[in-house]
């Protein structure tokens, strides 16, 4: 039986592995959204560079004000079950996925919850974002790669991607019908979970406005896998 979920209120999660130098900025951007019914949802992936005690110093200075929920795994499990596990332990009607490297402007969830309210029949919205490289969040360049409408379905049915994975929410029900991204599928993860929506006969939709910030670090999780410019 699927659990309650409490209305209008959107869990964050936010898989972390060796992000210490970057999750306060994470965390940061999100003490600012516009859009307070909210909880973030740590999911540590077996870190071993300090990004506890990085997240635990922030907690202490910021958790009166700001409901946040942490939980280190014994091991590494992978960018797939970290967000799973997330998944599992949000309360919200929508979930959202954030980056422990990246930053969301502040009315990031704020627009997209408005978003989903006026449009019951999408069940995820990604946004547009701004790549930056690692220190300078003044030299923010737009992302060209990403697809709106019906061409969404028509990019993922060739095979490619056109959703910035950091960026999306979507309805905690469909979690709780299909699950969370597969485990099999290393370095396409976030491919597949939206396929998964696509499959299922679900609208996903791209909002043009820039409110996420992917920051270029040489130790991101993506350059293994992508070219700079997706994600």
């Amino acid at each position: 039986m699927a659990p309650e979920r409490k209305k209008d209120f959107i869990s964050v999660v936010i898989p972390c592995y060796n992000a210490s130098r970057y999750i306060e900025d994470c965390l940061n951007g999100l003490i600012k959204q516009t859009y307070r019914q909210f909880e973030a949802i740590i999911v540590d992936d077996g870190s071993g560079d300090g990004s506890e005690e990085a997240v635990k110093r922030w907690m202490n200075e910021h958790s009166p004000f700001f409901p946040i929920v942490y939980l280190k795994l014994p091991r590494n499990v992978g960018f797939a079950g970290a967000l799973t596990v997330g998944y599992f332990l949000s309360q919200g009607e929508y979930i959202a996925v954030h980056d422990a490297d990246d930053i969301s402007h502040p009315e990031r969830f704020e627009k997209q919850l408005s978003f989903l309210h006026r449009h019951p029949h999408i069940a995820l919205v990604g946004t547009n974002y701004a790549a930056f490289p690692d220190g300078h969040f003044e030299q923010k360049t737009p992302a060209n790669w990403l697809a709106y409408g019906r061409d969404i379905r028509r990019v993922y049915a060739e095979g490619k991607h056109c959703i910035c994975h950091g960026t999306i929410m979507f309805r905690g029900g469909v979690f709780d019908q299909l699950g969370g991204p597969t485990r099999r599928i290393h370095g396409a993860e976030d491919y597949e979970f939206i396929v998964k929506f696509l499959n299922a006969k679900l609208e996903v939709e791209n909002l043009p406005d820039i409110l996420y910030y992917y920051r270029s670090h040489p130790q991101q999780r993506s350059r293994q896998f992508y070219k700079k410019g997706g994600s």
